[in-house]
């Protein structure tokens, strides 16, 4: 279940951005459904049911979310807006690999302290916070259901994923001292999680440079140090070389990727989380669910159209998972 928001992104490739009042010809147009929508995606492929709880609008745009939310049986039970149009953002791609972003916000960021008041939990299920709904009005109605959870993750009969993202200066103090003490399972990329770092004054420790190692002990150092100031399980992704994981109080496991050589212009980020969320809703463990969606993250880029990772399906993953381990 997602608390995310969903918008529509127009991909618009250019040589180079105009000067201010300049023209710039676009190579290719290309609408395309954004947000959490591939988290929810992906967890739907992996055969989970899969829920959507966010705001969405009447309009164009959100007609077009609409029609895929029911193409691929992803439920609404979020708010509908009727006044006013899901948002959507430009996006320009430059020859250089630059992008780009003008956003217009509509009914999906203008959400309130009782936005997810409706949502009913059952036990098991696996509720997904994204970075999108941390920076906007709709962030009173995640701060309302992080304070209702509590902070004690045993207690609820239900798992927290939060994705933070690398815009940390846009969430303020209150909320993110709200969800850090909910302790919700955290999965970011690096810079996220350096960032995240900085922001909560989580040390950075020096490793030392080994021949080929380096990388890897700057993931283990940087996930042992802020999983330890979260109290909390936290996932840093990177890439082709996995992802490192870690358990309160344990030790970071390293789980290997499975590298892809296609070229694409989005991050495959919430195709894992996606993945992850349905794993963990079957009562996988952080570590078997974060080694699929792994693998989702992958094909999701093997798979990419134009540029777009693209979630795969239950059976291709759970074959490549199972060729990795051979």
């Amino acid at each position: 279940m997602s608390l995310g928001e969903v918008w529509v992104d127009i991909m618009m490739d250019v040589d180079s951005l105009p000067k201010a009042g300049g023209f710039a010809a676009s190579r290719s147009t290309i609408p395309t459904i954004d947000g959490s929508y591939r988290a929810l995606l992906a967890s739907r492929l992996m055969g989970t049911p899969t829920a959507h709880a966010g705001i969405i609008g009447a309009g164009p745009w959100a007609s077009m979310i609409r029609h895929a939310f029911y193409e691929h049986d992803i439920a609404h039970i979020g708010p509908d807006r009727l006044d006013i149009d899901t948002g959507f953002r430009l996006v320009l791609n430059d020859a250089n690999g630059g992008k780009t972003f003008i956003a217009t916000y509509g009914a999906e960021a203008q959400g309130g302290a009782d936005t997810f008041d409706g949502v009913d939990l059952q036990p098991g299920d696996v509720v997904s916070i994204s970075s999108n709904s941390l920076m906007d009005a709709t962030a009173a109605g995640v701060d309302a259901f992080i304070r209702q959870a509590g902070s004690d993750p045993d207690a609820r009969p239900y798992q927290i994923v939060l994705s933070p993202t690398s815009s940390l200066e846009r969430v303020n103090d209150r909320l993110l001292e709200d969800l850090v003490l909910a302790r919700p399972i955290w999965t970011c990329n690096r810079q996220a999680a350096v960032k995240l770092a900085d922001r909560l004054g989580a040390p950075l420790d020096e490793v030392p440079v080994t021949v080929g190692g380096t990388f890897d002990n700057e993931m283990k150092a940087l996930c042992d140090n802020l999983g330890t100031t979260l109290r909390a399980p936290l996932i840093i992704r990177a890439g082709a070389r996995g992802a490192w994981v870690r358990l309160p109080g344990g030790e970071v496991t390293h789980v290997d990727g499975f590298p892809t050589k296609a070229v694409h212009k989005r991050s495959a980020g919430t195709v894992h989380t996606g993945a992850l969320c349905a794993m963990l809703a079957v009562g996988k463990s952080l570590v078997e669910a974060t080694r699929v969606a792994n693998a989702a993250a992958s094909l999701s880029i093997e798979h990419s159209e134009n540029g777009i990772p693209v979630p795969p399906a239950r059976d291709e993953v759970l074959a490549l998972v199972e060729r990795g381990a051979e």
